[in-house]
């Protein structure tokens, strides 16, 4: 691929200012010389049309939710509004300072404690902090706070473990490890969901709580939810439910009727912000009233009708965000559920759930699916049964030839070359049969030409990359021979 690096040829040059560039009202200032380099960089000398064309055409080469299907399983990569991207950037909230005063910021402030009353009322919630930056900050602060609420009732050294289906969410053991627990597998049944019998040996006196994805990573609700609730909490556990499929059971089920103690809000995937390319991102987390004590400081608080920040809060676990929160995702959410209203949210849930099982219905005659069932805003196949040799890697390779963004491969690792799906509630039927149009091209070719699948793809700017070498020897910089 060419870099701009290669464009470059000496004396060409983009703008040139006249040397007195700056008029007598405006005077220039001199720079502290410790502030320049002993050498001038090499930057290459292209001329202004030619570096934009030069991007332009790069940018062109990249793929994002705007250009078409992203069915990349458990991340929801969905069409976003563009009007709740309008608000948010309106000088009234973009140019709001993180640390401005209360006194001068009462609307946003309004704004915040609303979207958090509204996440409260969603999740079925006593109290919520908005301070958390993404899904697995928020599922670290929730680690956190489980972690006080014990060491506060009955001893951190003898609650040190944190129970997870292998049907989790990746983050999940992660969060727990980092808060100080040991993770210890549930392995799943037959069904696709926590084995009872398993989790009942498991619990104990060291018990800490139990991270729960639902619905978990096969795209399947844990019905027996509420009986792992009652088996977790006579141990003396808390259960933390990961709220990253929210999108699965919106308007339908709120975790704290199920009895769930904990759960975050992915902003960033359920209400209207993009998920995925480094942010931004907004993971809030709900607690049930024991846990209200230990929120992170400060909490966005209703007084009269004044709105202000609560730092008397003497059992917190201390601040989790050098600032309030991720106030420019809070707008997107709060704008996207006031558009949306009840009925519209519980909408989302339903036609998240449709879309998917239209998919899997129209697929399972070509590929195999891994659980049998109604799923709900995702599910899983695998490539085990297709072509001599041909594997899911190869199958994601082949669709981006067809113009798509792969699903996630090799994810749940419970599944033997796993293809997870998730197409959204965004998608249309007329998009989602384009796409079974291209997964059976595939299934067909696999039969009959797999040659063609291993050296796919062959239609895009870079063929198959050395993903291995990629990853252990990164090259993050151009260098000239």
């Amino acid at each position: 691929m060419e870099t701009i690096y290669d464009k470059s040829e000496a004396g060409k040059q983009g703008t040139a200012y006249p040397e007195n560039r700056f008029s007598e009202d405006e005077p220039g200032e001199e720079l502290d010389s410790d502030l320049f380099r002993n050498e001038d960089p090499e930057l290459p000398e292209v001329s202004q049309p030619e570096l934009i064309r030069h991007y332009t055409k790069l940018s062109k080469k990249n793929y994002g939710v705007d250009d078409g299907l992203y069915p990349l399983g458990s991340c929801t990569m969905k069409h976003n509004p563009k009007p709740m991207e309008d608000i948010a950037a309106k000088e009234r909230f973009s140019g709001h300072h993180p640390l401005a005063s209360a006194d001068v910021v009462q609307g946003n402030l309004k704004l915040a404690y609303q979207l958090g009353e509204y996440l409260k009322d969603i999740g079925g919630m006593d109290g919520i902090t908005l301070q958390p930056a993404a899904g697995a900050h928020g599922e670290l602060t929730g680690m956190l706070m489980i972690r006080k609420y014990h060491a506060e009732n009955d001893g951190l050294d003898q609650r040190n473990k944190i129970l997870l289906p292998d049907s989790s969410h990746g983050t999940n053991p992660a969060s727990a490890a980092v808060a100080g627990f040991d993770a210890v597998e549930i392995e799943s049944n037959e069904e696709g969901t926590v084995d009872l019998d398993q989790l009942r040996q498991a619990v104990g006196e060291d018990t800490a709580g139990i991270m729960l994805t639902v619905p978990n990573t096969l795209g399947i609700f844990e019905k027996d939810i509420t009986e792992v609730a009652e088996i977790v909490h006579e141990a003396g556990g808390l259960c933390y439910f990961d709220g990253a499929n929210l999108n699965a059971f919106l308007g339908r089920v709120r975790p704290g009727d199920i009895g769930m103690d904990i759960t975050h809000f992915n902003l960033h995937k359920t209400f209207s912000t993009p998920h995925g390319g480094g942010g931004p991102g907004a993971g809030p987390v709900g607690v049930k009233d024991r846990l209200v004590p230990y929120l992170p400081v400060p909490t966005v608080e209703k007084n009269d009708e004044r709105y202000e920040f609560d730092y008397d809060r003497p059992e917190s676990i201390g601040k989790v965000n050098s600032f309030p929160g991720p106030f420019g995702v809070m707008v997107k959410a709060y704008s996207y559920i006031k558009a949306l209203g009840d009925q519209g949210l519980r909408d989302v849930s339903g036609n998240a759930v449709l879309n998917a099982n239209y998919l899997k219905e129209k697929l399972k005659e070509d590929y195999r699916v891994a659980y049998e069932g109604l799923c709900k805003h995702e599910f899983v196949l695998s490539g085990s049964d297709l072509g001599e040799d041909v594997k899911t890697v190869d199958v994601a390779k082949r669709l981006l030839d067809y113009g798509y963004h792969p699903p996630t491969v090799y994810f749940p690792l419970i599944v033997k070359e796993a293809l997870m799906v998730e197409p959204t509630e965004t998608e249309s039927k007329e998009s989602l049969d384009e796409f079974v149009e291209a997964m059976k091209e595939i299934a067909r070719e696999a039969e009959e030409d797999p040659d063609l699948l291993h050296q796919a793809p062959s239609d895009t700017p870079v063929g198959r990359l050395d993903e291995t070498q990629a990853a252990r020897e990164p090259v993050l910089r151009w260098e000239e021979e």
